[in-house]
């Protein structure tokens, strides 16, 4: 009901030749080298390298160096969570009385979504749609000037207010401020379900869903209907899952508070 559809596509994925990339932070199971033979390629999805063997995404190995950033990065999300929901309790409080006052019913919008290894979370909005217009499964994705939203609906989607709530879920644990975004379930992309579209879809679940992750900190976020730009944001997400660092994720916080808050589509 509430899923991302806000979409200012500027990212850019582009494929080259193994023969031409550079190493990048990828680390093989012990035992194997990665080579051409293997039928091995590296795409670049806006900047971060994203190695396929097989046509498949090459599974990134636990290292003792990305346990450790997993670990600072979950008392990141403890941290920061925590400290965001008590300075904006005032706000949040004033905007949930504001949905009931408006357009009665509850503030909050509870929605189950795939969560790590695609076990079901049930995640946290402000409700922006009329109650007796809600789609609770999610698979019926806003529009441009979508009757289904509030007026206040519209300002809470425009500015990513809506989306505060999941600091609770990230709390809690089921999501991480950086990730994936959590989709639902059967969620449609170019006319069909993303598993069909994108057959390693699954990779993406290897990490915790985020408030905000690579493919929307690069504007690819907004209606699923273009199967080339749902592939990309797909990519994306794996090239990010690849690619993690705790400076990558405080990179991405950053161009997030600056694209998503102050340049919201509002769609």
């Amino acid at each position: 009901m509430l899923e991302f559809a806000k979409e200012r596509v500027h990212a850019r994925s582009e494929a080259y030749d193994y023969s031409k990339a550079e190493a990048g932070p990828y680390v093989l199971p012990a035992g194997r080298e990665l080579t051409p033979s293997m039928g091995s390629r590296v795409s670049l999805h806006s900047g971060l390298p994203l190695t396929f063997m097989n046509g498949e995404p090459a599974p990134v190995s636990p290292t003792p160096k990305r346990n450790m950033q997993l670990v600072l990065k979950r008392i990141m999300d403890i941290a920061i969570s925590a400290i965001t929901l008590l300075m904006l309790a005032p706000a949040l409080l004033l905007i949930a009385l504001a949905i009931r006052l408006t357009s009665g019913g509850p503030a909050l919008f509870r929605q189950r979504r795939e969560g790590i290894d695609g076990k079901p979370i049930e995640i946290f909005k402000f409700r922006s749609m009329y109650m007796d217009r809600c789609d609770i499964s999610g698979v019926a994705q806003t529009t441009s000037d979508d009757p289904r939203i509030t007026p206040i609906g519209r300002f809470l989607r425009r500015t990513s207010l809506d989306e505060l709530p999941q600091l609770l879920n990230i709390l809690k644990g089921d999501m991480s401020l950086i990730g994936p975004r959590p989709h639902a379930f059967g969620m449609l992309a170019g006319g069909t379900t993303y598993q069909e579209l994108v057959p390693y879809y699954r990779a993406r679940q290897t990490m915790k869903p985020g408030l905000s992750g690579w493919a929307q900190a690069n504007g690819l976020r907004g209606p699923t209907d273009n199967g080339a730009r749902a592939r990309a944001r797909i990519d994306h997400d794996l090239a990010y899952i690849e690619n993690f660092s705790l400076l990558l994720d405080i990179k991405i916080i950053l161009r997030t508070l600056r694209q998503e808050f102050l340049g919201g589509s509002g769609l």
